[in-house]
């Protein structure tokens, strides 16, 4: 599995880095997917609302014949439904592999997994039942090769398939049904996304909105400009040659319609059972990289800052079983079940008595100590911090132009106290590259990390500290141009002061540096 995973990043970033040359990594929608199949969720259930008002169940196709003779709503609102569900399907698969290819399938987030695997299979039926509502040539197709797999099931005693013999009129409550079901799945799977984002601290449910206006406004033209057709009304009696067919949602059924049903049914439970194990199949032991947090709870004075600066809602404040002293009364607690390692808790705690074995603000301070204990091999280099997930290439392009690079699992495990040490022995300036705020793995550090350095957040940077010798950027996929222009402006500005004495630091100045802005787009 883990080779698959690799297999799966590859095309992953390479399509990341060609987004983002063409969007910029603000609004790279490769970053956004889940949002974005958030948003047209809402989408798609707005538009169904103003459907629903028109249509028949006594007479489907009818009634929705005269939505698409009416040009001014009716046709442009019917395809922009249709689209909009196609553009989900795409949405909802790209979050799936995204997820996959990260190695973000498993332990803490195996809820969201296979919730988002359940919710993709609601997806699929409503997108069934729309099409078979309608009752085209379409529509019939799938509502014959579905009756021809429910009925390998022991569940009925009759044969579905025989309502659609052709000797009698399809009845309306097949068709009450359909719409039941089309209508009563999405608003299920609203409550589903409840579920979905049950572990996440502060989710983002929808795209920045340049992003969302964009897509919005894309598939309102293409409803314009090329409104969906309607294919002939069914005709049980007839043998249709050409049958427009949605392979978004229909892909099966060519297969489905040439194998046996009960061949057919265990591909689609194998599929559906495989996708629900990947959360087991891609686990990795909790040790090293992915050992959870931990507090020393000697070090915690109960300022709450590390449960309020999580993304997963993995730290809580509980009453101190024994306090001696001035030790507070409510203690720090991790757990391990919900905490993903990302180290987040280690930047925001001020007396650095929390985060993940080896990557806590005192293994980080000593990291520091030790890099610059030798005298012999100390060197007056500029240092670039990097998340560990950024491109390699990258890296040795900055090692190239005199950069001392040092790698971090996340921009937010980083604390302010390492950054000052680091200037302390003697480097002239630190520069931190962090992940595209949309696809930090952690999914605040770059916030997070930001606002310490610049906005006097918990644990922050001291005033002490020359603010003009330390600076942030984002290193994207694809966006190598604009990471070597910040380290090289970086590189220019830092040449423009005096060189610091080895293990002092500058005096604090007045001005600060304008930072690259990390905070998300509106």
């Amino acid at each position: 599995m883990r080779a698959l995973e690799h297999t799966a990043l590859r095309p992953l970033r390479a399509a990341d880095a060609g987004a983002t040359r063409l969007f910029g990594w603000r609004h790279n929608p490769l970053h956004q997917t889940g949002a974005l199949a958030a948003a047209l969720l809402g989408l798609l259930i707005i538009t169904g609302l103003y459907l629903l008002v028109f249509y028949r169940v006594g007479a489907p196709w009818q009634s929705v014949a005269r939505l698409q003779a009416d040009p001014f709503l009716g046709r442009w609102i019917r395809s922009l439904h249709r689209f909009a569900s196609d553009a989900m399907v795409v949405a909802v698969v790209l979050h799936a592999w995204r997820l996959f290819a990260q190695a973000r399938s498993w332990g803490p987030r195996a809820l969201a997994w296979t919730s988002g695997v359940v919710l993709l299979a609601v997806l699929f039926v409503s997108g069934w039942t729309g099409y078979v509502m309608v009752w085209d040539t379409f529509g019939a197709e799938l509502a014959v090769g579905g009756a021809r797999l429910f009925d390998a099931l022991p569940v009925l005693s009759e044969p579905v398939r025989r309502i659609f013999a052709g000797d009698q009129s399809i009845p309306s409550a097949f068709f009450f049904i359909n719409l039941f079901l089309h209508v009563a799945l999405p608003l299920g799977a609203a409550a589903g996304l409840w579920i979905h984002l049950s572990r996440l601290a502060r989710p983002a449910l929808l795209p920045p909105r340049p992003l969302l206006y964009a897509v919005f406004g894309a598939l309102t033209l293409l409803s314009l400009a090329a409104p969906s057709p309607l294919a002939p009304e069914a005709s049980l009696l007839a043998v249709e040659r050409d049958i427009p067919v949605d392979l978004f949602f229909a892909f099966w059924l060519p297969w489905a319609n040439a194998l046996p049903p009960w061949l057919a049914w265990m591909g689609a439970a194998g599929t559906f059972a495989l996708a629900m194990l990947v959360p087991w199949l891609t686990r990795r032991p909790r040790t090293g990289t992915w050992t959870p947090s931990v507090v020393d709870e000697r070090q915690c004075t109960g300022c709450n800052q590390c449960p309020q600066d999580c993304p997963w809602d993995a730290v809580s404040m509980v009453p101190r079983e024994q306090a001696h002293g001035a030790q507070s009364t409510m203690v720090a607690r991790v757990n391990p079940v919900r905490c993903v390692s990302c180290g987040v808790c280690a930047g925001s705690c001020a007396p650095m008595g929390v985060g993940p074995l080896g990557h806590t603000g005192r293994d980080q301070v000593a990291q520091v100590r030790q890099a610059y204990s030798n005298a012999g091999a100390r060197e007056l280099r500029p240092v670039a911090i990097c998340c560990e997930h950024a491109a390699p290439e990258y890296l040795a392009a900055l090692r190239d132009r005199d950069a001392d690079v040092r790698l971090v699992p996340c921009a937010g495990n980083i604390h302010t106290s390492a950054l000052e040490l680091t200037l302390r022995a003697g480097a002239p300036g630190v520069m931190v590259f962090t992940c595209p705020p949309r696809d930090c793995r952690g999914r605040e550090g770059p916030k997070w990390l930001h606002e310490r350095m610049f906005n006097d957040r918990e644990a922050e940077l001291q005033v002490r500290v020359n603010r003009k010798r330390v600076a942030t950027a984002v290193m994207a996929w694809g966006d190598r141009p604009a990471v070597l222009d910040a380290w090289t402006s970086f590189a220019a500005r830092l040449k423009a002061y005096d060189a610091l004495s080895l293990g002092q630091l500058d005096e604090p100045l007045g001005a600060l540096c304008e930072p690259v802005p990390l905070e998300e787009p509106r």
